[in-house]
């Protein structure tokens, strides 16, 4: 299966979808069944103790896992999550953009899985790990 929606596509689509969170998000990279995407980390995504809060973590994984799943499929607004497990390892750094790295584990016509780390911008070490299952709108 080949990529339906590269970088741009799946961004003007969240202008056009999501427009009021749109900005939070920018899409790096995208291949078959991967995706790379960051979270642009400021004041609003901080918790106290200076770091970025569990759900604007929690925020990019989502978004992480819906874009690789669009990216496959096409734009397919109604895809819904119906599971998340994440798991929370190391306190991210306050100061940087939080980077997804999402990988389409599998994809059925009615059910994506995805696996996502998420790292703080300049490390290599996970800051969470989530794995994800969408829902996929039937075909008309």
């Amino acid at each position: 299966m080949s990529v339906k929606m590269n970088e741009d596509a799946l961004m003007i689509f969240m202008r056009e979808v999501f427009h009021q969170r749109a900005e939070d998000f920018g899409v790096d990279h995208v291949a078959e069944n991967e995706i790379t995407m960051r979270l642009f980390n400021d004041d609003k995504h901080l918790r106290p103790g200076g770091t970025v809060s569990g759900p604007s973590m929690f925020a990019l994984a989502d978004v992480a896992a819906y874009l690789v799943t669009l990216a496959m499929i096409g734009p397919k607004a109604l895809a819904v999550t119906t599971s998340c497990s994440i798991d929370f390892m190391r306190k991210p750094a306050a100061n940087v953009d939080l980077i997804a790295k999402a990988r389409l584990l599998k994809l059925g016509k009615q059910l994506s899985v995805s696996d996502v780390m998420l790292y703080s911008e300049g490390s290599d070490k996970p800051v969470a790990r989530a794995s994800l299952t969408y829902a996929i709108p039937p075909s008309t």
